[in-house]
């Protein structure tokens, strides 16, 4: 079955480069570990909250807002698609996503049509 890992956190701007390099190593790394694992997947980063668009229809009116859906101090940085046997085995590779040590990682299977 197939999950998606929706990585949450807060904007960090005042990454240095060698920060910003850091992280990019371990995500190599745990791009490295799971598919050693097994666990075949997909996923992206997200540019920077300030870059989305929202858009909503109502009553046949287009609204287009800037940001994110919800106001709120974290915000989606990029996502991964898991396929596991058991949501407990996505938990356990989502464990390993490095956002989730500064962050959130939300766990969801995806319906397959």
């Amino acid at each position: 079955m197939k999950y998606i890992a929706l990585i949450y956190g807060e904007d960090r701007p005042n990454m240095t480069e060698a920060e910003q390099q850091a992280e990019m190593q371990e995500y190599y790394a745990f791009n490295a570990k799971a598919r050693a694992r097994g666990v075949n997947m997909t996923g992206e980063a997200l540019y920077p909250v300030a870059t989305a668009k929202t858009v909503r229809v109502r009553d046949g009116k287009v609204l287009t807002t800037d940001g994110p859906f919800a106001e709120t101090k974290e915000a989606l940085g990029g996502y991964y698609v898991i396929e596991a046997n058991t949501i407990e085995e996505a938990c356990e590779v989502a464990a390993m996503i490095p956002g989730a040590k500064h962050g959130s990682v939300e766990v969801r299977p995806i319906v397959e049509f």
